[in-house]
C-alpha cells in the first residue's frame, strides 16, 4: 500500500467487490472491529484516489479461471488496462503472465520497486 500512496510511480485499482472480500476478510477471520475495518476501507479508497487509481465496477468479460473470484479480479484487470497485478493468490500468479500482464506476490512487487529507486537515486 505504501507504494501506492506514494503515487509516484504506480495506481491502486479497486473494485466494490475486492472492498467487500477485504472487508469480510478483516471482520471474520481477523476479528477487526467493523469500526476499524471501515476505516482501513477508506484509506483504501483514498490511496486509490490519490494514485490516481480509482474504484470501479467492470463489466464481466473475463472467464480464463475456474476460481469465479479471480475472474472478478481479472475483470478490473482488463477494464483498466492494468500493466502489472499484485496478489498473493496461487492461482492468479500461475496465470502470470496474463494476456501479457505479470502477476507477482507483494514481496516480489517490493523487492522490484526498491530497486528502481535505488538505481534511480544513483542516477541523479
Amino acid at each position: 500500500m505504501g507504494v501506492a500512496n506514494d503515487a509516484a510511480e504506480f495506481s491502486l485499482w479497486l473494485s466494490p467487490r475486492i472492498l467487500r472480500n477485504v472487508d469480510r476478510i478483516l471482520v471474520e477471520p481477523f476479528k477487526w472491529e467493523e469500526a476499524k475495518a471501515g476505516a482501513y476501507l477508506t484509506a483504501l479508497v483514498a490511496i486509490a484516489e490519490h494514485s490516481e487509481g480509482d474504484v470501479v465496477e467492470p463489466p464481466r468479460t473475463v472467464h480464463d479461471c475456474s476460481h469465479h473470484e479471480d475472474n472478478l479480479i481479472l475483470d478490473l484487470v482488463a477494464e483498466v488496462g492494468a500493466l502489472l497485478v499484485v496478489s498473493n493468490d496461487v492461482d492468479l500468479i500461475s496465470m502470470s503472465p496474463w494476456r501479457g500482464t505479470p502477476i507477482v506476490t507483494p514481496e516480489v512487487f517490493r523487492q522490484k520497486v526498491d530497486g528502481m529507486r535505488r538505481h534511480a537515486r544513483r542516477r541523479h
